[in-house]
């Protein structure tokens, strides 16, 4: 059993930051990808970022220059600070595992709310 945990999310007023981070626990093994998705009411799911085992960082043309994704390893934490922030940041944030062989991300938080204020 792959359990994801997320922490983090909260209000936060435009131009402020929020950090995520996210747990990973069970039997995910190795090299697995690790990310984050968006999603926003009455919107569709969205990419937001992901960090390969490599640590190589890719980012959603959206957070690009404002948000920074890593990892540890041996925590099996991911973390996510986002700067900046925009009103239209606004969502429910979910992290997500692709573990090692899936072609898609198979493993999936709960989700936290993250609210940028204008």
């Amino acid at each position: 059993q792959v359990q994801l945990v997320e922490s983090g999310g909260g209000l936060v007023q435009a131009g402020g930051s929020l950090s995520l981070s996210c747990v990973v626990s069970g039997r995910i093994g190795n090299l697995y990808d690790m990310g984050w998705f968006r999603q926003a009411p009455g919107k569709e799911r969205e990419f937001v970022a992901a960090v390969a085992w490599s640590g190589v960082p890719t980012y959603g043309e959206s957070v690009q220059g404002r948000f920074a994704i890593s990892r540890d390893k041996a925590k099996n934490l991911m973390l996510m600070q986002m700067n900046s922030l925009k009103p239209e940041d606004t969502a429910v944030y979910y992290c997500v595992v692709r573990s090692r062989g899936s072609p898609n991300y198979n493993y999936w938080g709960q989700g936290t709310q993250v609210t940028v204020s204008s």
